[in-house]
């Protein structure tokens, strides 16, 4: 796999430093899956992974938060702008697989991933998300899901506290989440007192984003697995969370 060059057809900021950034992509994408980015030729030398938020049309859109140099860069791009990207990349999820009553749990940015998800599921499916301020990204979601519920530890027009105080494992038959880890254990915990199976899409800084460098492990039952290859989707019960 190679990197390749594509043109931006738009990159919208959301919301503070939140931004979607479109791109002129004909690629078949799962659920799941990420992409390596890379806006320059030189420094930074590594490239970005970023998690797809859709693809639809020949138009692969990626939401992503402003949080050092590169996704700086990023945040700059504007239509026809040329990017370079790997991917698609990951095991990603067969969506088609999922049956029944669906939670989606996100926190924060971990968002991004689940409108793919969303769009590719058949079930009755429910979002819960989680943000530190005012929500994001969350209208998207209407067409695809019954039920969104919003928490958010400062917005008092919200659930005021944290995303998992609001949710409850019993009433469905499989959870996905993405977030932060302490909210991503949480949620495994709590899907283990019922035996609900759940799914979680890990994230970590990444090198080569194709399995060489090992440099994105994470801490299974089985022992290190790497997250560009290995997952980023994994069974939430064989993850061993550091936090």
């Amino acid at each position: 796999m190679e990197y390749k060059e594509v043109l931006v057809y738009s990159n919208v900021k959301v919301q503070d430093d939140i931004y979607v950034l479109s791109l002129e992509i004909e690629d078949d994408v799962r659920a799941g899956q990420f992409y390596m980015l890379k806006a320059w030729e030189e420094e930074p030398i590594l490239a970005r992974p970023i998690s797809v938020h859709s693809s639809e049309n020949g138009i692969v859109k990626f939401a992503y938060q402003v949080k050092g140099r590169g996704t700086k860069i990023l945040s700059s791009l504007k239509a026809e702008d040329k990017v370079y990207v790997l991917g698609p990349v990951g095991n990603g999820l067969y969506t088609e697989k999922f049956k029944g009553k669906i939670a989606l749990i996100s926190g924060g940015i971990g968002i991004a991933p689940m409108l793919q998800i969303a769009k590719g599921l058949e079930g009755e499916v429910d979002l819960y998300a989680g943000f530190n301020k005012s929500p994001y990204l969350i209208d998207e979601f209407k067409k695809y899901c019954k039920n969104i519920h919003i928490a958010s530890e400062r917005d008092t027009a919200y659930y005021r506290g944290f995303i998992t105080e609001i949710f409850n494992p019993f009433e469905y038959n499989i959870v996905i989440c993405c977030g932060p880890e302490p909210m991503m254990k949480r949620v495994v915990d709590m899907c283990k007192i019922y035996a609900t199976p759940v799914y979680v899409l890990m994230e970590n800084k990444m090198a080569c984003g194709v399995g060489a460098c090992l440099g994105c492990t994470c801490n299974t039952k089985e022992g290190k697995k790497r997250v560009c290859v290995d997952g980023p989707v994994f069974k939430g019960t064989d993850v061993v969370f550091s936090a």
